[in-house]
């Protein structure tokens, strides 16, 4: 069985398509913004129901459509834990296992083109991203890019697959679909039967021009496709707080990203009432600033905080609009604990709310914040 590959003429990107045939539950591998309507009269050809959107890597010459696929598809985005993109729902690292009906696909961090670029087997395939091309491999001078790095990931990594396995590459610009490991370990250009430092040298004297798309593409990356402007990169920065008295206001994108990493908590001071009424944010500690009735303080938000950040983590808090989120930060601030306030404020999605107790559509003014 073999993948549906499908190609973007403008950036030469090569898009995979992976199904189950009995349960026709299907994953697809670097979709491109461009060729939404055409992924999607694909899952519709092939009567596949979209699980997973899944990313190699931030790519800098084309911009994703994996968040518009996750929303009108129902699917679940999924991107290596190490590139940034906050939005992803699932932060892979190398072996993680992505399930699709019967199927498995596996992660292998392959880093080298970017810190965080990952390639993923299913079955005797192999999809590489950029890590490995036919008869090439991709550029290391920019995106925390190390041609060392990328050496390792080869030799190490892919070249220690079976020689017959397929691999489908995120590019090619001579038409060619797909190679093998043994192939590619005996006549690559540029890896085959070169040592670390032949390697090294060789990609440093490569002096590619700059990707024409990459101030734009690579913000847009980090948020799955749903920001397309240079300004989206700030949304995995912390910003100093308009009023003070706290760490800092962050991005759900920023806050999800550190909750999956373990480097945060995050902590719901909506009232309990809320949480019965609207639904519970799944992986959120529940902590009420205020309380009905009157909306009188919370005598055990001193305690529960503390317990909350146990072990230094940071705190991220939410509620309905941001304004009790802000003023529990200052509170923990002043505890002496590191609190952030996430901008934007929540609510719950109106399906969500029609079937109380159901989890999964919280979102942050269009942002899906989903359990794992």
């Amino acid at each position: 069985m073999k993948p549906i590959q499908l190609f973007d003429p403008a950036s030469s990107t090569y898009t995979y398509v992976l199904f189950d045939q009995t349960t026709r539950e299907a994953v697809i591998i670097d979709p491109v913004d461009e060729q939404l309507e055409r992924d999607l009269d694909c899952l519709r050809e092939y009567g596949l129901k979209l699980v997973w959107t899944v990313e190699t890597h931030a790519h800098a010459d084309h911009i994703t459509s994996a968040g518009k696929l996750a929303e009108m598809a129902g699917a679940r985005t999924a991107a290596p834990a190490g590139c940034g993109i906050g939005t992803a729902a699932v932060q892979l690292q190398h072996g993680d296992t992505l399930a699709f009906g019967g199927e498995t696909l596996r992660a292998l961090h392959t880093p080298g083109h970017t810190a965080g670029s990952m390639s993923f087997v299913w079955r005797d395939h192999v999809f590489t991203g950029d890590t490995l091309l036919i008869n090439g491999c991709g550029r290391t001078d920019f995106q925390s890019g190390s041609a060392q790095d990328l050496y390792r990931s080869l030799t190490q990594v892919l070249f220690a697959l079976p020689d017959e396995t397929t691999v489908w590459p995120g590019h090619d610009y001579q038409g060619r679909k797909h190679s093998t490991i043994g192939q590619e370990k005996a006549s690559n250009a540029r890896v085959a039967g070169r040592s670390e430092a032949e390697f090294v040298a060789l990609m440093e004297a490569l002096k590619l021009p700059r990707p024409r798309r990459i101030d734009e593409a690579v913000p847009a990356n980090l948020t799955s496709g749903l920001r397309h402007d240079v300004d989206g990169v700030l949304l995995m920065q912390p910003r100093s707080p308009a009023k003070g008295g706290y760490a800092g206001d962050v991005s759900p994108q920023l806050a999800w990203q550190w909750v999956q990493s373990g480097e945060a908590v995050l902590v719901d001071v909506r009232t309990d009432a809320e949480r019965e009424w609207v639904g519970f944010v799944p992986g959120a500690t529940p902590l009420a600033w205020k309380q009905w009735p009157g909306m009188a303080p919370n005598p055990q938000f001193d305690a529960g905080i503390r317990a909350a950040a146990e072990g230094g983590r940071k705190l991220v808090l939410l509620c309905r609009s941001g304004v009790r989120s802000i003023a529990a930060a200052q509170r923990a601030t002043e505890l002496g604990l590191q609190a952030y306030n996430i901008l934007e404020g929540f609510e719950g999605d109106p399906d969500a709310q029609a079937q109380r107790g159901r989890l999964g559509g919280w979102r942050f003014h269009g942002l899906p914040w989903r359990q794992n």
